[in-house]
């Protein structure tokens, strides 16, 4: 795998995992004031961003990728934060190989199967001809009869890339996502253990993680708190910078 990465500061690693359709690019920001306390490791996962894509996107591999890019990175342990689809291949990879994570922070998302939440924008990526479009203004006019909500696109034009003709083009194995839509939404393994501290991290308008949830999270990280943060949702990172950043740098910082 070509693993597409950005470093920031030095100390203890740190390792951000993004979620779907997402890049290294959404934690620009707090990964660039993390790593005034941490050595922040970010990259784009399989089928995303500048990275490999790849035919198979399971969570299994995507936990594999990580234990491949730590290795490439002359990583033994690192302290690992993953958000949405990051935050399962996070709770996989820190049960899966627990020497190789210190703590664990996992955003806005459960161990439990969620249902087709992104059908229509994958519909809307999917059957938009790019080839139309000379300029990002109108791309995303385009898109906002099928996506109504501007930070939405706004977060998935970041996907946007130009190819050697000067097209747009998506920098994203929609396809291949597409395919394996279902496998990224299914549930961890209930068996699934890890013992080390974790905080799950919960955005306070975001219905990703509910009261019902608390029971699994207990049982499969039983040494796990659970933290809102309020008038923040499913991007919490994006909708309170100040206030993930105090909750992940108090929590790592616990030893």
């Amino acid at each position: 795998m070509h693993f597409h990465s950005r470093i920031y500061g030095t100390g203890h690693p740190l390792i951000i995992l993004h979620g779907l359709f997402g890049s290294l690019d959404n934690w620009a920001t707090l990964g660039r004031r993390l790593g005034e306390r941490f050595q922040v490791f970010t990259f784009d996962a399989r089928n995303h961003g500048s990275s490999s894509h790849r035919d198979e996107m399971t969570f299994e591999a995507m936990a594999n990728d990580v234990s491949e890019f730590m290795a490439k990175q002359g990583i033994e342990s690192t302290f690992l934060l993953g958000h949405s689809m990051g935050g399962k291949t996070a709770m996989l990879f820190a049960a899966t190989f627990p020497t190789m994570v210190d703590r664990l922070v996992v955003v806005d998302i459960a161990p439990k199967e969620y249902g087709r939440v992104h059908d229509a924008v994958m519909d809307a990526l999917t059957e938009i001809d790019l080839t139309k479009y000379q300029d990002r203004k109108h791309v995303d006019q385009a898109l906002s009869l099928r996506i109504h909500d501007h930070a939405t696109r706004q977060f998935l034009a970041k996907n946007l890339a130009r190819d050697e003709s000067g097209r747009f083009r998506w920098k994203i194995n929609l396809r291949v996502i597409q395919e394996h839509y279902a496998e990224i939404m299914k549930g961890l393994p209930s068996a699934l253990r890890f013992v080390k501290p974790t905080l799950f991290i919960k955005g306070g308008s975001s219905n990703y993680i509910v009261d019902e949830d608390a029971i699994a999270i207990r049982q499969m990280f039983p040494r796990s708190t659970l933290l809102t943060i309020k008038k923040a949702g499913h991007w919490v990172h994006v909708d309170a910078p100040e206030a993930m950043y105090k909750a992940v740098v108090r929590f790592l910082s616990n030893q």
